[in-house]
């Protein structure tokens, strides 16, 4: 944006909740779409303006990013640049900042060499993806410690990992519990998205990071539920930035966010307060491609040897896979983990449900041919107990076969032993939380599956680390 233009002023039109229209003297002074604008309120407030869209008659329409409250008609506003810039650099680590790079943990500013840009509009052209065929076919498994998620969706470096499930049924638990068992285990770097969650979840999180002294290795971005659409859509894309930072120094990068629905929460809003017609769902028109905008830029580039692997908590609606927000997301993903509300009744926790779960990481060349056939195996055993089950509810257990009854009894055992206590969780339940290798899941499913433990009652499966 050349400097002329810079020092051209607008005035407020309009102040209509988030949205905020700022009129130009002449149409060459229109800012570009997402152009970032600031305007003073009454009060002394700074409100951060993004360009979203051009109306006639000189008019720039801003989402504010902030809150328009004692924002009034006439007041000027001012061109601050081309696109919201953010500090990165080792300075972030152990710090929470907000959408704008602003810090709101109240240790002061932070200080950095390196401002950067949170869009990418010239992604395709600017990036490489990497033509080194030895780059990504050396896939290296992350063990998470969680018996479930590594058994049957194995995290793989690089790849993005998505936690479906509906209120309450245990996402930012199960997303905190990988938090402090991998930054622990691989000592790697690790960013944390909140995105529109309660505030209450953001200051759990900071605690409990602190009290596993993990704190250290975490950059933190917040765009919770009480800040307007701009800020929790446009905090997904703070977040991938600066995970990008750390990846261009050459190093391995976790990115945990929750929750993704809500960005596409936020930008159906904005979709709505901007006019524009719904699609037939009720969602944005630009629901793919503002999804993609932000999955795309999870990836390996050529000039860099760091990976980011992503996991995302994504909230579904009434429970219904087949939102249309929830599928758009979750075709980007290579595991997804299907949270239960049957599961949670029956007191199995992680709810992770075995056969609506599925991952493309689950393959011999990956985890090799004794952990395929393991899980395999398991999985085949949940199906037929599924079918058993509903025979059992109707008939009664003594009706089944000898065959089949030890089978049932077998599956049993094996659900409760893919339940395990979480260290998040213990000022709850009271039980000591449970690390558990690889090595010791496949040894433990492949002793209940032989029938090595058929003698012990299924009770002492139950919230258990490694089979004794």
């Amino acid at each position: 944006m050349n400097e002329q233009k810079n020092l051209v002023k607008g005035r407020i039109v309009s102040v209509q909740g988030p949205v905020v229209d700022v009129k130009f003297p002449k149409a060459e002074d229109v800012p570009n779409i997402l152009t970032v604008m600031a305007a003073t309120t009454l009060d002394g407030a700074q409100v951060v303006l993004e360009v979203a869209e051009h109306i006639p008659g000189n008019v720039a329409r801003c989402i504010a990013i902030n809150s328009t409250t004692n924002l009034q008609r006439n007041q000027e506003a001012t061109i601050a640049g081309d696109s919201i810039k953010i500090p990165v650099g080792d300075n972030l680590y152990g710090r929470i900042i907000n959408i704008v790079g602003q810090p709101i943990d109240q240790k002061g500013d932070i200080v950095s060499s390196e401002m950067v840009s949170i869009r990418k509009p010239e992604m395709g052209s600017r990036l490489k993806l990497s033509k080194d065929k030895n780059m990504r076919r050396s896939f290296e498994v992350m063990e998470t410690g969680v018996k479930i998620i590594d058994l049957l969706s194995p995290l793989v470096k690089g790849s993005k990992t998505g936690i479906l499930g509906g209120a309450g049924l245990g996402k930012s638990v199960l997303t905190l519990e990988i938090i402090q068992h991998i930054v622990k285990k691989y000592q790697g770097s690790c960013v944390f998205v909140g995105v529109g969650e309660r505030i209450r979840e953001g200051n759990e999180l900071y605690y409990e990071l602190l009290h596993h002294e993990v704190l250290s290795k975490t950059m933190m971005v917040f765009g919770q539920m009480n800040e307007p659409p701009g800020a929790r859509f446009g905090v997904a894309m703070t977040g991938i930035t600066i995970a990008e930072s750390v990846q261009r120094k050459n190093q391995d990068v976790l990115l945990f966010v929750d929750n993704i629905f809500r960005f596409v929460q936020a930008g159906a809003e904005i979709s709505t307060l901007l006019g524009r017609v719904p699609s037939e769902t009720g969602y944005q028109p630009t629901l793919l491609s503002e999804v993609s905008e932000f999955h795309e830029r999870i990836r390996s580039t050529a000039d860099s040897g760091g990976s980011i692997t992503s996991i995302e908590a994504v909230y579904v609606p009434a429970d219904d896979l087949t939102d249309p927000a929830v599928v758009a997301i979750f075709s980007f993903l290579d595991s997804v983990l299907v949270l239960s509300r049957e599961r949670i009744q029956l007191g199995l926790y992680p709810a992770i449900d075995p056969l609506l779960s599925s991952s493309a990481n689950l393959d011999i060349d990956i985890v090799g041919r004794r952990h395929f056939d393991i899980a395999q195996e398991v999985i085949r055993v949940f199906q037929r107990y599924e079918e058993l089950r509903r025979i059992v509810l109707v008939v009664g257990i003594d009706e089944l076969s000898a065959a089949d009854r030890i089978l049932y009894e077998r599956a049993r055992k094996l659900q409760n032993f893919l339940t395990q206590p979480f260290f998040v969780g213990e000022a709850y339940t009271g039980k000591k939380g449970a690390y558990v290798t690889i090595a010791e899941t496949l040894d433990g499913c492949e002793k209940i599956m032989a029938g090595r433990v058929d003698a012990r009652a299924e009770d002492e499966f139950y919230l258990i680390g490694a089979l004794p």
